[in-house]
């Protein structure tokens, strides 16, 4: 029987890079009650990966089937996963009954399980500045309260000026990630919708105007408006150039809500960030905003409680 206290290590993306010490982040996770079982090669580099496809894909399913390990959590992101989604028994790894964690990267892992009605975490991975020092307590309390509950409530302000008299009152599944991932799967056997969900939405390193790009990929594919709202987590990372001419976050905001019908919210603490908190994807998720306050409730029961207790 898996062990709720026991984490599979993987890299299904890049190679960390020198300044990624993956041993500062495996040391905080033993402090923490963890206990470990390492499915990768910290030496094994291909090209900018962690290893060849095929010995990342490899290592993903060795993970999953693991006995003992009742967790599977990205040791980083980057780029990588794209490269294995048909290497990938996604059915018999959504079967395996682990709640998968990362972001970023492991999006596209988020989507599959959620199309097979397997809800996983987007939280943090081991060479996330959160797991290296000084360590952000926070980020780990927030990913420690979700494993230990069926309901986690996060409570946040809006990232911007908004009309005190704003209402939003709304309830459904929450998906999402990060916003180049889900669009790079549009079109694809690979893209999973949760129509009249939640979605939440994060980036790094992209201007605004290739936000907007995307946005409108959506938009024009009609997904946004087939939700109950958006929550927008953090854009940040590029730094707007000349060809910008001051088009920033704000103004290309501002157009897309001139073409959504549903409520966008800001100020969701999740992206490439320190202070992150820990998401369900494919929790049952309530939203309410009241001008710039907002609550967003989440329920749910992860697979590796679920695969314990029968």
């Amino acid at each position: 029987m898996s062990s709720p206290q026991t984490l599979a290590v993987v890299i299904p993306s890049s190679a960390p890079m020198p300044r990624q010490n993956p041993d500062q982040g495996l040391a905080c996770l033993r402090e923490m009650g963890f206990a470990l079982r390492s499915f990768y090669d910290a030496d094994a580099k291909y090209q900018r990966f962690a290893g060849t496809d095929a010995a990342r894909a490899a290592s993903m399913m060795q993970a999953a089937n693991d006995a003992d390990a009742g967790i599977l959590l990205a040791l980083r992101g980057g780029y990588g996963l794209s490269r294995l989604m048909p290497l990938i028994d996604w059915d018999r790894f959504a079967a395996a009954g682990k709640t998968c964690v990362g972001y970023s990267d492991f999006t596209l892992c988020h989507q599959q399980l959620l199309r097979r009605g397997v809800p996983s975490l987007a939280g943090p991975m081991l060479c996330d500045d959160a797991l290296r020092g000084p360590l952000h307590h926070w980020t780990l309390q927030q990913f420690v309260d979700v494993l230990e509950h069926d309901t986690h409530r996060l409570q946040f302000r809006q990232a911007e000026a908004v009309d005190a008299g704003m209402l939003v009152a709304e309830e459904g599944r929450l998906w999402g990630g990060n916003l180049a991932m889900l669009v790079h799967t549009l079109g694809t056997s690979y893209w999973h919708e949760e129509q009249n969900g939640i979605l939440f939405l994060e980036d790094i390193g992209e201007h605004p105007y290739r936000v907007e790009r995307m946005l409108l990929q959506l938009h024009y594919a009609g997904v946004l408006n087939r939700q109950k709202a958006i929550v927008l987590g953090d854009f940040s990372g590029y730094k707007l150039a000349e060809h910008d001419q001051g088009y920033d976050f704000a103004a290309m905001l501002a157009y897309i809500r001139t073409l959504v019908t549903v409520p966008i919210v800001t100020g969701l603490p999740f992206g490439h960030i320190p202070d992150r908190a820990t998401l369900v994807v494919g929790s049952q998720a309530q939203l309410l905003v009241q001008g710039a306050e907002v609550s967003l409730t989440m329920h749910y029961r992860l697979p590796h409680l679920a695969s314990v207790s029968r």
